[in-house]
């Protein structure tokens, strides 16, 4: 790393510490040359993903979407912002993880629906009533049938 003051390329770490969302490393660094201090930050480098909708158009994958999603699905219910995020954060790793180049909306979609129907039981159905696009009520009662069906089987397990 060249020293901002001097260009000089020799420099030594004197301190690192990790951001308070552990996703990038502050450094502290001491030129060899002048003798000045500054700062560098290391984050991961992350491949740029592409998300493939329905009609085939392609856009950059875009957290903030999701969160929009979230917060608009659990509207007045006993969410909190935090899980908002954390339901977010978890989205954003699962599709990065994945190392795809381009990935389906609909497996965004049915990640996030993953994400809330472990959080709110309401803001699930809502989420699923507009991400499915329910044509007619038969739609709705099919999605209630299956959540039914997924929670006794759930607490038969616990």
């Amino acid at each position: 790393m060249k020293c901002k003051y001097c260009g000089n390329a020799d420099s030594k770490v004197i301190d690192s510490r990790l951001s308070e969302d552990g996703t990038s490393v502050r450094r502290r660094r001491e030129c060899l040359a002048c003798g000045k201090r500054f700062n560098t930050f290391e984050e991961y480098e992350t491949i740029p993903v592409l998300v493939v909708k329905s009609n085939k158009d392609r856009q950059p994958f875009d957290k903030e979407k999701i969160r929009r999603g979230l917060i608009k699905a659990c509207e007045k219910r006993p969410v909190t912002f935090a899980q908002i995020e954390e339901m977010s954060d978890n989205v954003e790793r699962e599709v990065l993880s994945m190392l795809e180049p381009e990935i389906s909306s609909k497996i965004i979609g049915e990640l996030v629906m993953e994400q809330i129907k472990a959080v709110d039981e309401v803001a699930y159905i809502r989420f699923a009533s507009v991400y499915r696009q329910f044509k007619d009520v038969s739609n709705f009662i099919e999605l209630l049938e299956d959540f039914k069906h997924d929670m006794s089987v759930k607490n038969k397990t616990d």
